[in-house]
C-alpha cells in the first residue's frame, strides 16, 4: 500500500460515499484527516469510526461555496491536525436536466458548489502548500466531462470545469512542487444513489439498479473504495512522476460500449 506517514489531507465531502472511503483509506496509510462536508451527522459517524481504527481524524463543518466557511474550516483544522498537505476536492452535487429543462437557480446551484467550491479550496490552500514547500491536490472529475451524458447539462459542465482547473493548476504550480490531478469515475454505488432509486423509482427499484449498474460494460457501478485506492495512489510519493492528468475509472464505459 503507499504511504502517507504523518501527512494531513483536506477531504472535502468527506462525510459519506465516496469520500469516507477515501478518508479511511488515507488514514489506513497513515494519514491524518481533515473531513470538510456540511452533514454534521454522518461526518461524525465517520470520524469516529475513524478512531475506532486507531486512525486520526476531525471534522470541520465547512459549506465550499462559501470562501469565508472554507477560510475558517483550514485555519481551524491546520489548528488541530497541522499543515495540510494533500486536498482532495471531492465535494459535489447532482442535476439532472438538460439546456432546455434546467432553470437559472438550478445552473447557478450547481456551479457554486462543483465549480466556485474547488476554487474557494484551491485559493485557499495552495498558499499554504506553497508556502510548506509542495503539496498534492486531486479533484474528483467525472465521466460526464469527457463524454456525452443525456439529461446532464449543468453537472457535465460543472465537471467540464473540474477538469480543465486540473490541468490549470498542474501547471500553474509545476515549479512549486504542487502535483494536481483528477479521477473521472463513472457510476459509484453510494447513498447518493440508494437515495436517487429511493426517491424516483419506489416501485421498480431492483430493475433501475440493474440498468444503472449494466450501463458499465463490466456489468457493475464502481465500489467507493475502489475510487479511494487509486486517490491514495495518486496523493502518495509513488505517484511522483505525475501531475496534470486524468485518470477514468469507468468499468470500460468510455471504450467498450
Amino acid at each position: 500500500m503507499s504511504d502517507l506517514h504523518d501527512q494531513v489531507a483536506i477531504i472535502t465531502g468527506g462525510g459519506s460515499g465516496i469520500g469516507r472511503a477515501m478518508a479511511e483509506t488515507f488514514v489506513a496509510a497513515g494519514a491524518r484527516v481533515l473531513i470538510f462536508d456540511l452533514d454534521e451527522v454522518a461526518s461524525n459517524q465517520a470520524v469516529e469510526a475513524i478512531q475506532k481504527m486507531g486512525g486520526s481524524a476531525a471534522f470541520q463543518k465547512c459549506d465550499v461555496a462559501d470562501q469565508a466557511s472554507v477560510r475558517a474550516a483550514v485555519e481551524a483544522g491546520e489548528a488541530e491536525l497541522g499543515a495540510v498537505a494533500i486536498l482532495v476536492n471531492n465535494a459535489g452535487i447532482a442535476h439532472i436536466g438538460t439546456a432546455l429543462s434546467t432553470d437559472e437557480d438550478d445552473f447557478d446551484r450547481i456551479m457554486r458548489v462543483n465549480v466556485k467550491g474547488v476554487y474557494n479550496t484551491l485559493h485557499v490552500v495552495l498558499p499554504k502548500m506553497i508556502e510548506a514547500g509542495g503539496g498534492v491536490v486531486l479533484n474528483m472529475s467525472s465521466v460526464a466531462a469527457i463524454t456525452g451524458l443525456k439529461d446532464r447539462f449543468a453537472y457535465s459542465t460543472s465537471k467540464g470545469a473540474v477538469h480543465t482547473m486540473t490541468f490549470a493548476v498542474a501547471a500553474d504550480c509545476l515549479e512549486k512542487n504542487v502535483r494536481c490531478n483528477c479521477i473521472c469515475p463513472a457510476r459509484v454505488h453510494t447513498p447518493f444513489v440508494d437515495g436517487y432509486l429511493d426517491k424516483n423509482y419506489p416501485d421498480n427499484r431492483e430493475e433501475m439498479f440493474q440498468k444503472l449498474s449494466e450501463a458499465q460494460p463490466i456489468g457493475r457501478m464502481a465500489r467507493p473504495e475502489e475510487i479511494a485506492k487509486l486517490a491514495l495512489y495518486l496523493c502518495s510519493d509513488d505517484a511522483d512522476f505525475i501531475t496534470g492528468q486524468s485518470f477514468p475509472v469507468d468499468g470500460g464505459y468510455l471504450n467498450l460500449r
